[in-house]
């Protein structure tokens, strides 16, 4: 199920009271709704999430495709007459003080274990180091794709496309939209209020889902391959 970017951007206009867009053109609400889905990802990476199978390159270094933003998991090997064998993180300060020239070892077609630092967010590196054929199933979070600009002094009607987030950030992404629409016209009476209130109910919104995913999850305290969550 998806959700027409139009209808987000229709709510939007109709809240406004600006339903021929003179005060807010249709592109700039366009702009924002971007913003928003961008910004849904930041606060919430699982919003959009890939489940695909790579082909390393050679060596221990990897990088997410394209239209990756952040790993989640490494979870098997994924050669067609392969093992199929799981992947487990290790970490690296003791992979690297037992084997220090673990990134010069042969290439294998199964990989063993993965290492990532959430601080280079897009990079992986597996261990044994990666051969040509190598394949990994891997989940990670995606940038959604952004909604094409209509031409300037077009209507609603112009818009077209579906959001790249859930249909459950529906509401989340007309309230973002609303913030900066408001906190444009900050200067009026009552609009700072009304940008600050809706992009409380934004952020909000996304913390409310966010617990109410990890308490229906099949694991609700988290990957066990990391530290784990208390739910509330």
């Amino acid at each position: 199920m998806s959700i027409s970017a139009q209808s987000i951007i229709r709510r939007c206009v109709e809240t406004l009271q600006d339903t021929t867009s003179v005060r807010w053109p249709i592109s700039e609400l366009v702009r924002y709704l971007n913003d928003a889905q961008r910004e849904v990802i930041l606060h919430r990476p699982d919003a959009l999430v890939r489940n695909q199978t790579i082909t390393c390159a050679v060596g221990s270094r990897q990088a997410l495709p394209p239209d990756g933003a952040k790993l989640i998991e490494v979870v098997r090997n994924a050669r067609t007459m392969g093992t199929r064998r799981a992947v487990r993180m290790v970490n690296r300060e003791i992979l690297d003080a037992q084997t220090p020239n673990w990134h010069a070892l042969p290439g294998s077609d199964d990989v063993l274990h993965f290492i990532y630092d959430p601080r280079d967010a897009r990079v992986f590196y597996v261990y044994p180091p990666a051969t040509a054929a190598t394949q990994l199933d891997i989940v990670y979070a995606a940038h959604p794709t952004d909604i094409a600009e209509p031409a300037d002094g077009a209507l609603f009607t112009a818009v077209t496309g579906n959001i790249g987030v859930p249909v459950i950030y529906g509401n989340v992404l007309q309230d973002y939209i609303l913030a900066r629409c408001y906190m444009k016209d900050s200067e009026y009476a009552g609009n700072a209020q009304r940008a600050q209130a809706h992009y409380t109910l934004f952020l909000n919104a996304l913390g409310a889902e966010g617990r109410g995913t990890l308490s229906v999850a099949p694991n609700p305290t988290g990957n066990p391959n990391q530290p784990q969550r208390a739910v509330g």
